[in-house]
């Protein structure tokens, strides 16, 4: 752990949050949202909510607590041993509320963010499309203004929390024929007979967290509804995926850290040839790799957090939270596999929940962007920045022998 780098307000926050996962989450619960039995947890988040644990990065007088970067990666961890499904929507106000307190007006942070954060509201966003994936400046959803309301039709997928959200971020068209970049905008959309949720998917793993399609068939929106201005989505969106993409990142360490926990217990107990399965190098060198992988995981979210605490610049964070949640989730996939490995056949039955978190594990890099659209970021940032007039440093090719040798320096 790296309790010695927390403040003293973070670690008794950490212990909060840790105690509250210990304590007011029912094992039934997890059990009935994974048979989907249950496909909306609102008994969790009004636990949330008594807490004072939603939105907690926003300001108090919208029901937050006011605290950093730092504190959510903290309590995110803590939430992560829960799985994917509990996680994420613990990390959906955080994700929204990023959109209404950087770019909502007042009326829109008293009317959305303060009852989200108060637990009176639940919300939930709607980026993905059927044909859009990561593609999604690709959206097809349009949103025509008449008079003083939007008339929104489209159709959106794999949204968590549709089933039980009062309302929802969502990003549509509205001006059709303007670059991909510049034609969507923002849009905060309440629940209505115009706006249809469905649970439809029968999903690998990160069940019971409510995912499903929204169709949208004339449904009327407010123009006081609409963020920022028309053709300011993208510019949203950019900063919304920081804390989508941070949370999944700090999340998924927690989870790979439950599948850990389970695995290292369980070799101080299981016999085979005559001793503990500890001592075989072959299992505690898989140890090893898996906490490894887990203090590295958490150094580079940590980092991330710490920067963007520190006013780090638009560009950096991108990177930051992109290497971060491609680093986190290939980790935590290593971890559970190693995890599962040492248990041997036990590990595969539901007599444990590794299998359960194994499944929950497989989603990391394919949402909030997948591995390859976050290479596709971190690669693009880096470039920049070296091309830069910010780059400085030792010119190190003056350092080979023959450096003075141009002539040899041929590039095609």
């Amino acid at each position: 752990m790296y309790d010695y780098l927390l403040s003293e307000e973070n670690m008794k926050f950490r212990d909060e949050v840790r105690e509250f996962v210990k304590s007011a989450v029912s094992p039934s619960l997890i059990k009935k949202m994974d048979k989907d039995e249950i496909q909306y947890p609102s008994e969790w988040l009004h636990a949330l909510a008594r807490q004072n644990l939603i939105g907690i990065r926003f300001p108090k007088e919208y029901g937050g607590r006011g605290l950093n970067w730092e504190s959510e990666i903290i309590a995110q961890e803590e939430i992560g041993v829960l799985g994917s499904s509990l996680s994420c929507l613990f990390s959906l106000p955080s994700i929204c509320g990023e959109a209404l307190n950087k770019f909502g007006t007042e009326e829109q942070k008293l009317n959305y963010l303060k009852p989200m954060c108060e637990g009176k509201k639940f919300t939930a966003e709607a980026l993905t499309e059927p044909r859009g994936g990561s593609d999604f400046f690709g959206a097809t959803s349009t949103a025509v203004k008449e008079g003083e309301y939007y008339i929104l039709n489209g159709e959106k997928r794999f949204v968590v929390g549709a089933e039980g959200a009062d309302f929802f971020l969502v990003y549509a068209k509205t001006n059709p024929n303007a670059q991909p970049r510049d034609a969507l905008s923002l849009f905060i959309v309440d629940k209505s007979e115009t706006v249809e949720a469905a649970y439809i998917y029968g999903l690998l793993g990160t069940r019971g967290g409510g995912a499903g399609r929204l169709i949208f068939k004339n449904a009327e929106v407010p123009k006081e509804n609409l963020i920022m201005g028309e053709g300011e989505g993208g510019k949203i969106f950019y900063q919304m995926m920081v804390p989508e993409r941070l949370s999944t990142a700090a999340g998924f360490i927690g989870l790979a850290r439950a599948c850990l926990h389970i695995a290292t217990k369980y070799s101080t107990k299981r016999k085979a040839f005559g001793q503990v399965i500890k001592n075989f190098q072959a299992v505690n060198f898989m140890l090893a790799d898996c906490i490894t992988y887990l203090d590295a995981a958490r150094a580079i979210v940590f980092n991330t957090a710490k920067s963007i605490d520190a006013g780090a610049p638009p560009a950096l964070q991108r990177r930051l939270v992109s290497e971060s949640k491609k680093f986190s989730t290939k980790a935590c996939w290593k971890v559970v596999n190693k995890s599962m490995q040492i248990m041997g056949g036990i590990g595969y039955t539901t007599v444990y929940p590794i299998e359960r978190l194994m499944r929950d594990a497989r989603l990391g890099e394919i949402w909030t962007g997948t591995t390859e659209i976050m290479n596709l970021i971190i690669q693009h940032e880096y470039y920049k920045e070296l091309l830069s007039e910010k780059w400085i440093g030792r010119d190190v090719e003056l350092d080979a022998l023959d450096a003075e040798h141009e002539e040899e320096k041929h590039y095609g």
